[in-house]
C-alpha cells in the first residue's frame, strides 16, 4: 500500500459544503483534477452507459467524416465525471484541450484570446459554462456557429470591428444549471449529455478500479459499504476512498474491511445513509424540536445554527432525493424515514403521509 501524500486541510475562509466530506464539490485540500484516477478513455469510464453509448457514436461518426465532432454540453450535478468525460473526448480524439471555466472569463476580451489562439480541431472545455459574462456568451455565439470573432479597433466614434476567422474547432461546455444557460447558447450545442447519479453497483465498481489505482486492497464488502456512503457521486467515493486508505497506513492494515470502512468514516460522522453531521442536525431539529415539521428555512436555519442558504444548498438536495424530507408549501417536513433513521417512532400521522 502507498503512503498517502494528501491531508485534509480546512481553509477558515472557504465555503461550509466545500469543508464537507460528503461535498460534492472539490475540497481546498484535494487535486481538482484528481488526474491518477481519471480514466483516458471512454471505455475505461465507468457508469452512465446510455450517455457512453451516445458519445462513442457520435466521436466514431466525427472521425469517420474527418471534421472536428459538434460542440458538447455536459449537464449534471457536481462530482458525476464532466471534467473527465471532456479530458476522455480530446484523448479520443487525439487532440489537445484548452481548459478554462465561466467564473475566470472576466470580459469578452478574455474569450476573444483563447479563441484566437485556438488550433484546427482543439477542444475547448469551459467549466461552469452558465456563469459566462454576458459579453463572452454574445461572442461565443458567433464563434461556435460561424467561427469567426469581431476584433474592435479603436474607441469612441471611430471604432470598427474586423472579423477573423478562426479554424473549426469544438466546444465542451459543462455545467449544474443548464436552466441558466440563455436558449441561444444552448442551441448551438450539436450534442447535450446529462448525467445522473450513479446507482450503487457502478459506484462500487469504480471504487474498486480506484483501490486498484491507489493501492488499497478491499476486502469483500468494503467497496458496497463506501458506495452506500457515497451520495450517488464518484468524487465523494474517491474522497471518502482516500480517507479509508489513511485509515490503513496509520493502523498498518494490510486491507481494508467492511468494519476498517465502518470505523473509518464514523471518525468523519459519515453514517451508513452517507449523512454527515449536518445532514443529522437538520433532521433531529425538524423530529425533536419541530415534531416532524413543517416547519420554515429560517426556523430550521436558526436551530441548526447555520445559515439558510447553506441547508437549501447544501444540506436538502440529498435528504429530498433519498426521502428523508419533503418541501410542501407550509414548509419543511420530516418523513417516516428520518424518523426511524434517528431512532424515533413515527407519529401517526407521518405515517399516513408516507
Amino acid at each position: 500500500m502507498r503512503q498517502s501524500e494528501d491531508t485534509t486541510v480546512n481553509n477558515d475562509g472557504a465555503r461550509e459544503e466545500s469543508l464537507r466530506m460528503v461535498s460534492s464539490q472539490p475540497l481546498d485540500s484535494e487535486p481538482v483534477s484528481d488526474e491518477e484516477l481519471r480514466p483516458h478513455v471512454l471505455e475505461g469510464f465507468i457508469g452512465q452507459p446510455r450517455l457512453k453509448a451516445q458519445l462513442q457514436l457520435f466521436l466514431d461518426a466525427a472521425r469517420k467524416r474527418e471534421v472536428p465532432p459538434d460542440h458538447i454540453l455536459l449537464a449534471g450535478p457536481p462530482g458525476l465525471g464532466k471534467t473527465t468525460l471532456a479530458m476522455i473526448v480530446a484523448n479520443e480524439l487525439g487532440v489537445p484541450i484548452r481548459v478554462t471555466s465561466g467564473p475566470a472569463i472576466q470580459h469578452a476580451g478574455d474569450l476573444a484570446s483563447i479563441l484566437s489562439s485556438l488550433d484546427a480541431g482543439e477542444v475547448l472545455f469551459i467549466d461552469e459554462i452558465h456563469r459566462l459574462p454576458r459579453p463572452a456568451e454574445e461572442l461565443l455565439y458567433i464563434a461556435m456557429e460561424d467561427f469567426r470573432v469581431d476584433v474592435m479597433v479603436g474607441k469612441g466614434p471611430g471604432a470598427s470591428s474586423i472579423p477573423l476567422t478562426l479554424p473549426r474547432f469544438t466546444v465542451i461546455g459543462a455545467t449544474t444549471r443548464e436552466g441558466m444557460l440563455p436558449s441561444p447558447l444552448r442551441a448551438r450545442f450539436g450534442f447535450t449529455a446529462h448525467l445522473d447519479f450513479y446507482p450503487h453497483e457502478e459506484l462500487e465498481k469504480l471504487i474498486e478500479r480506484s483501490a486498484s489505482v491507489l493501492g488499497v486492497e478491499l476486502e469483500e464488502g468494503a467497496a458496497h459499504q463506501l458506495s452506500l456512503r457515497s451520495r450517488g457521486t464518484p468524487r465523494i467515493a474517491n474522497r471518502l476512498l482516500r480517507r479509508v486508505r489513511d485509515w490503513a497506513i496509520v493502523h498498518d492494515l494490510e486491507s481494508v474491511d467492511v468494519d476498517a470502512v465502518t470505523q473509518a468514516l464514523a471518525l468523519y460522522q459519515i453514517d451508513s445513509e452517507g449523512l454527515d453531521r449536518l445532514d443529522i442536525a437538520v433532521l433531529q431539529a425538524i423530529c425533536r424540536n419541530f415534531n416532524g415539521g413543517p416547519v420554515g428555512l429560517n426556523n430550521l436555519s436558526a436551530m441548526v445554527g447555520e445559515e439558510s442558504e447553506t441547508v437549501e444548498t447544501v444540506c436538502e438536495p440529498y435528504l429530498v432525493r433519498e426521502g428523508f424530507l419533503v418541501r410542501t408549501p407550509k414548509g419543511r417536513v420530516a418523513t417516516a424515514k428520518a424518523w426511524r433513521h434517528l431512532g424515533l417512532e413515527p407519529q401517526d400521522d407521518v405515517n399516513k403521509l408516507f
